[in-house]
């Protein structure tokens, strides 16, 4: 008995599975105030992709005998302007263009920082031009170029894309350069270098995969401040001009009439801050779930 017990193997311990991580939505699910963001921001866009479906009547239909109908009245759930145009209808349409207003100028001026940025991380004989170039545009304020470019151009919403854009290249350039110098500096890029690999296959295939992560937090950061400085802007009369629905031309039209209707300032006003604020509570949470730091 013996003798067969010692002949017998004994079990070998397994060893134990690490720990599955959970995701980059799961981490933000976790979160409440970054569950609610990130559910109000999906809503948002989406009562800006249906506003044709969702409006219950023309942006630009006028009953002079509604005008300025308190919310709550018929047919009129969130009553109506000085044209007597339903709010509901111009909330959803003045969404649609503040929401495209902001995503083309981050797309537009975060592309373009983006290559600067590249180009001062990769290329260091060029880097102190470009980045005291970026120096000089990030001393011009986003209005001062909305008001240049309105001087030129003449007001409208592609003078406030292209300030906004202008004003978005220098802030993205610095992001992405810090991100890439700090990749630029390990082994791999120099083996990548050696085996002789070219430049753009370096920056396309090591370099700009490992700052998505920085790119797409700073973006949707930046997409809160394009959207009220954008609304800003049409709110001077540089934006969008009337009759067209957007949330800072809105307010605008609205702030003649806050002691009589006050809904019709009020309600565009509501509806930017709540915009801004989501989006910056999950940018917010995007950079501490994308964290590697914080993963742990």
């Amino acid at each position: 008995m013996s003798a067969t017990a010692e002949s017998t193997p004994l079990p070998q311990a397994q060893e134990a599975a690490p720990p599955k991580r959970p995701g980059t939505l799961s981490r933000l699910m976790r979160e409440p105030a970054a569950a609610f963001a990130m559910v109000l921001v999906v809503l948002v866009l989406g009562a800006a992709i249906l506003a044709p479906v969702l409006s219950p009547t023309d942006p630009y239909d006028n009953d002079l005998s509604l005008a300025m109908q308190a919310p709550g009245s018929p047919g009129l759930p969130l009553g109506a302007d000085a044209q007597g145009r339903d709010m509901i209808t111009r909330l959803l349409y003045g969404l649609r263009i503040t929401l495209l207003m902001g995503f083309a100028s981050v797309v537009l001026g975060g592309g373009v920082g983006a290559l600067v940025g590249f180009a001062a991380a990769f290329y260091r004989r060029i880097d102190g031009f470009l980045m005291r170039l970026m120096d000089v545009m990030l001393s011009f304020p986003a209005i001062l170029f909305g008001l240049a470019l309105a001087a030129i151009f003449g007001p409208g919403i592609p003078a406030v894309v292209l300030a906004l854009s202008v004003a978005t290249v220098p802030l993205m350039a610095r992001i992405v350069r810090g991100s890439a110098l700090a990749i630029m500096g390990l082994d791999y890029i120099e083996a990548a270098r050696a085996t002789g690999m070219s430049d753009a296959r370096i920056i396309l295939r090591h370099v700009a995969p490992n700052c998505l992560s920085s790119i797409f937090v700073f973006a949707t950061l930046r997409f809160g401040q394009v959207i009220l400085l954008g609304s800003a802007l049409s709110f001077l009369g540089l934006g969008a001009q009337p009759p067209t629905p957007e949330l800072g031309a809105m307010a605008s039209d609205g702030r003649n009439f806050l002691f009589f209707a006050p809904h019709i300032a009020v309600i565009p006003c509501v509806a930017i801050f709540a915009v801004v604020l989501a989006f910056n509570v999950l940018g917010d949470a995007l950079r501490d779930a994308l964290d590697p730091r914080l993963r742990a």
